[in-house]
């Protein structure tokens, strides 16, 4: 029998791994940059990762459920996962002094990273 808590968490799994593999590859190419780019990155990817992982766990943590109730899992574990994401780039940029772009471009290579494990989740 499938079970569809191991299927959520196996895709999560892999977009967690698509995340920290985007986010790496983007910090490789700053790296010519400099170290504090490449760092950002790291950060803004980082960040990412670290959200979608509490995000996975907010909304799959809590076994099968009612549709009320896993609906309302889903919203705040999306809500932790962008208030991790804003905080950790608050403490980048205002706390170590990191350059918003590459954060940015960490960020963004991590989105497109689970974007592309949702399409080939199959």
């Amino acid at each position: 029998m499938h079970d569809p808590m191991s299927a959520g968490r196996r895709l999560a799994l892999r977009a967690t791994v698509f995340q920290a593999g985007a986010t790496v590859l983007v910090a490789l190419i700053l790296l010519p940059h400099g170290l504090p780019s490449a760092l950002g990155a790291l950060v803004g990817g980082g960040a990412l990762v670290a959200g979608s992982g509490i995000a996975a766990l907010a909304a799959l943590g809590g076994g099968v459920q009612l549709a009320g109730a896993a609906i309302a899992r889903l919203l705040a574990g999306v809500v932790l996962k962008w208030l991790v994401v804003v905080a950790v780039f608050v403490l980048g940029m205002a706390g170590f002094g990191l350059a918003p772009l590459p954060m940015l471009a960490g960020l963004l290579a991590a989105t497109l990273a689970f974007v592309l494990a949702q399409i080939l989740k199959r």
